[in-house]
C-alpha cells in the first residue's frame, strides 16, 4: 500500500504580507519545498503554517533557513501545536556544542597513566612478536637463499651507510674534540694533562661512538623506513604485495635489517677513529702535547675489551632501530596523519630505547668487569 504525499504549496497575499503554507514539508517532497523556498517573495511579515500535513526535520530546517535569511523571529510564525515539539528540539540545540573541557583531577590523571602503560605494553609485545617473525624469516633466507633481495639489501646499506658517512665523521669528530677540551680543563688543575688522551680513548671506544651514531640512524633511519612503509601501506602497496603472494616482511624488512646489521658496526668504527682524531686534533694544537706524544700514550694506553664493548652493543642498536623504524610503518592506518605520528613515534621510541640498552649494559659490562 503507498500512502499519497501531499505536494508542498505556498500562498501569498501581497495586501497582508501573509505567506500560507500547506502540503507535506518532508524529505520525500525535497526539491518542491527547497524551490518553494527559493520562490518566496521579500515582502512577507507572517507565515501561516497551519495548513501544513506533515512535517520532519528536513522542512524545520529549510523554515529556519528562510526565516534566518529573511531576519524572521519565531513570532512571525504561526505552526500547528503537534509540530512545535519538533520544531523546539531542533531549534533549542546549539550550532556550535562546546568543547568536552579535559578533567584535571587526580582520577583523570590516573586514568590517562594507566592508558598509556597499557598503550605502552602493547607496543613492547608487538615488537616482541615482530621480533620473533623477524628471526623466523632470516632463518628460512639461510635455509633458502633465493629468498635474499640481494639488490635491495645492497641499495639500502648505500642510503643507511654511505650516505650517512660524512655526517657521522663531523659529528664524532667534533664530539671527540669538545671531550678533550673539557677534559683537559679539569685535568689541567691537577698536572694531568696527559691524562686526556685516556679519557677519549675510553669514552669512544665504549660509549660515544656506538651511541652517537645509533642515535644518528635513529633519527634519520628510522624515521626514514617508517615514512618509505608508512607511505607505501597508505598507498595500499603492502596489500597488493600480499595479494600477489609475497611476503612484505622479505620484501621490505629483511632487507634494512640486514643492510643495519652491515652498517652500523662499521659506521661505529669510523665514528670512533674520527673519535680519536678529534682528540688528537685538540692535544695536537691546544694542550701541547706533540702528535707523537699523543700518538705513543694512546698506543700504551688503549685496550682491545674497550673496542670490543663497543662493537658488541652495535648489533644489538642496529635490530633495535630497524625494527622499531619498520614496525610503525606497518602500523600506518592509511592517512597522511598516521604516517606523521608513526614517524614521529618510531624515532622517539628508537633514540629512547637505544639509550636505555647502552645504559643497561654498560652497568652490567662494569659489574662483570670488563
Amino acid at each position: 500500500m503507498q500512502f499519497k504525499r501531499a505536494r508542498p504549496a505556498a500562498d501569498f497575499t501581497p495586501d497582508t504580507g501573509e505567506l500560507r503554507l500547506s502540503g507535506d514539508w518532508t524529505l520525500a517532497n525535497a526539491g518542491d519545498v527547497m524551490r518553494d523556498v527559493a520562490a518566496f517573495p521579500h515582502a512577507i511579515r507572517h507565515v501561516d503554517a497551519t495548513c501544513v500535513g506533515s512535517m520532519d526535520s528536513f522542512g524545520v530546517l529549510q523554515l529556519q533557513r528562510f526565516a534566518n535569511d529573511r531576519g524572521l523571529k519565531r513570532e512571525n510564525f504561526q505552526l500547528r501545536d503537534e509540530h512545535m515539539t519538533l520544531i523546539r528540539a531542533i531549534l533549542d540545540v546549539p550550532p556550535d556544542r562546546p568543547k568536552d573541557k579535559r578533567d584535571y583531577g587526580f582520577h583523570a590523571a590516573l586514568g590517562r597513566l594507566g592508558f598509556a602503560v597499557v598503550d605502552n605494553w602493547k607496543e613492547i609485545i608487538a615488537l616482541a612478536s615482530f621480533l620473533g617473525e623477524n628471526l623466523v624469516k632470516l632463518a628460512r633466507i639461510i635455509r633458502h637463499p633465493s629468498r635474499l633481495r640481494v639488490t635491495s639489501v645492497v641499495y639500502h646499506m648505500e642510503q643507511v651507510g654511505l650516505d650517512a658517512v660524512p655526517l657521522v665523521l663531523l659529528l664524532t669528530y667534533l664530539v671527540g674534540a669538545v671531550l678533550a677540551f673539557l677534559g683537559a680543563n679539569i685535568l689541567e688543575d691537577f698536572g694531568a694533562t696527559i691524562f686526556v688522551v685516556e679519557l677519549v680513548n675510553i669514552a669512544f671506544l665504549r660509549e660515544f661512538a656506538v651511541l652517537l651514531t645509533a642515535i644518528l640512524l635513529a633519527g634519520r633511519t628510522a624515521s626514514a623506513f617508517t615514512a618509505q612503509i608508512g607511505a607505501m601501506v597508505s598507498r595500499e602497496e603492502v596489500d597488493a604485495i600480499r595479494t600477489l603472494g609475497l611476503d612484505p616482511i622479505d620484501l621490505l624488512v629483511i632487507p634494512r635489517l640486514i643492510a643495519l646489521l652491515v652498517m652500523l658496526p662499521l659506521l661505529t668504527f669510523l665514528a670512533m677513529i674520527a673519535g680519536l682524531l678529534g682528540g688528537l686534533s685538540v692535544g695536537a694544537f691546544s694542550l701541547d702535547i706533540p702528535p707523537q706524544a699523543y700518538m705513543a700514550r694512546m698506543e700504551q694506553t688503549i685496550r682491545l675489551e674497550d673496542f670490543l664493548v663497543g662493537m658488541s652493543k652495535a648489533p644489538v642498536f642496529a635490530l633495535v632501530i630497524g625494527l622499531i623504524g619498520c614496525l610503525e610503518g606497518l602500523q600506518v592506518k592509511g592517512t597522511a596523519q598516521s604516517v606523521g605520528e608513526r614517524t614521529t613515534s618510531s624515532v622517539v621510541q628508537t633514540i629512547s630505547l637505544v639509550i636505555i640498552i647502552d645504559a643497561i649494559a654498560a652497568i652490567w659490562f662494569m659489574q662483570m668487569g670488563w
